[in-house]
C-alpha cells in the first residue's frame, strides 16, 4: 500500500505591515521617479516641440501656413524643391560648407600644437601664455571688428569674399585651444616619456601617441567649430554682404525670409534644410562630443 505523502505547507503569509519607516522611503522612491522623469519628459518637449511644429508648418500648402491649424491637410513636399529651386540656394550651400569645413579643419591643426604645447612643456612664460588665451576668449569679436575690417578690406582687398573669416583660423582660436589643453592634462605625461624612450621626438610623439588618445576632445572643437562656422551670421553680413556669390546659408536665409515674408512654408523649409546637417552631425557625433566637454574639466 502506497503511502500518500503530505502537500507542502505553504509558509504562512506574514501578517505583519510594512513599517512606516519602509513606507515612507517607498513614497519618497515613487515622487523622485516622478519628478526625475516629469522634469525630463517636460525639457524634451521644450526643445523637441518647436522644431516639430517647423517641420509641420514646412509642408503646408500656401493658405494654411497662414492658418492656426496645426498639421497640415495635404503634405506639401514641393516646398523643399521650390526652396531648392530658389536663385542662389545652392550657391549658399556650397559657400557655407567652404566655410565651416574649411575652417574647422584649419582651426584643428593650428589649435593641436598650441593646446599639446601648453599642457605638456615647461618653460619660461607658460602661465603668461595660457592667461593671453584665456584673455581672448574674453574679448568679444566686436571690438576688433572695426580694424580687422580695415585690415581685410583695404589693405589685403579681401572685401565681398569669406576668405577674412576662413584665413583667421589657420593662426587658432582661444577657446578650443583652451579647451583641448584641459583635455590634454587628462593624459598621463608617463605615456609621452615612454614614447621618448623609445626615440620618438616631440612631433612624433604628438602624431603617434598624443592625437590617438585625444580624438574625444578633437571632436569636441571641431564640432563647436563646425556650428559655430555654420550658424554665423555676423561675420558673412560684415564682410560678404555687398556679394551675394559669397552669402552662406545663415545669412542668405535672411534674405529668403525678407522676399518670402508672407510664405511660411517655404521660409520653414528653407530653415529645416539648414538646421538638418546640424543635426544630422551631431546626431552621428554625439558619443565623441559628450565624452570630449566631460572629460575637459578633471584637471587645472
Amino acid at each position: 500500500m502506497t503511502r500518500l505523502l503530505d502537500p507542502p505547507r505553504r509558509p504562512a503569509a506574514s501578517s505583519e505591515a510594512p513599517s512606516p519607516a519602509l513606507r515612507t522611503a517607498r513614497r519618497k522612491a515613487v515622487l523622485h521617479w516622478i519628478a526625475v522623469h516629469s522634469l525630463g519628459v517636460a525639457a524634451a518637449l521644450f526643445f523637441v516641440l518647436p522644431f516639430v511644429f517647423v517641420v509641420l508648418t514646412s509642408l503646408m500648402s500656401d493658405q494654411q501656413a497662414l492658418t492656426r491649424d496645426l498639421t497640415p491637410n495635404t503634405w506639401e513636399w514641393e516646398n523643399y524643391k521650390r526652396v531648392f529651386d530658389t536663385p542662389g540656394f545652392l550657391t549658399w550651400w556650397r559657400n557655407t560648407l567652404l566655410y565651416a569645413g574649411v575652417g574647422t579643419v584649419l582651426t584643428v591643426l593650428s589649435s593641436v600644437p598650441v593646446a599639446y604645447a601648453l599642457a605638456k612643456f615647461r618653460f619660461r612664460g607658460r602661465r603668461l601664455s595660457l592667461m593671453l588665451v584665456i584673455s581672448m576668449m574674453m574679448l568679444p569679436p566686436q571690438v576688433v571688428i572695426i580694424p580687422m575690417y580695415l585690415f581685410w578690406a583695404k589693405q589685403m582687398d579681401l572685401s565681398g569674399t569669406l576668405w577674412p573669416l576662413i584665413i583667421p583660423m589657420a593662426f587658432g582660436d582661444a577657446f578650443s585651444i583652451f579647451l583641448l589643453r584641459q583635455f590634454l592634462l587628462t593624459i598621463p605625461d608617463e605615456y609621452l616619456d615612454a614614447a621618448k624612450v623609445d626615440g620618438c621626438g616631440e612631433l612624433r610623439t604628438l602624431i603617434k601617441v598624443v592625437l590617438p588618445m585625444a580624438k574625444p576632445g578633437i571632436a569636441a572643437i571641431a564640432l563647436f567649430q563646425f556650428f559655430a562656422a555654420w550658424n554665423d551670421y555676423f561675420g558673412p553680413q560684415i564682410y560678404a554682404s555687398e556679394n551675394p556669390a559669397a552669402w552662406t546659408l545663415s545669412y542668405g536665409l535672411e534674405s529668403f525670409k525678407g522676399a518670402h515674408h508672407t510664405d511660411w512654408n517655404l521660409t520653414m523649409a528653407a530653415t529645416v534644410l539648414v538646421m538638418a546637417p546640424v543635426i544630422a552631425v551631431f546626431f552621428f557625433a554625439q558619443k565623441a562630443f559628450v565624452e570630449g566637454v566631460t572629460l575637459t574639466g578633471v584637471k587645472g
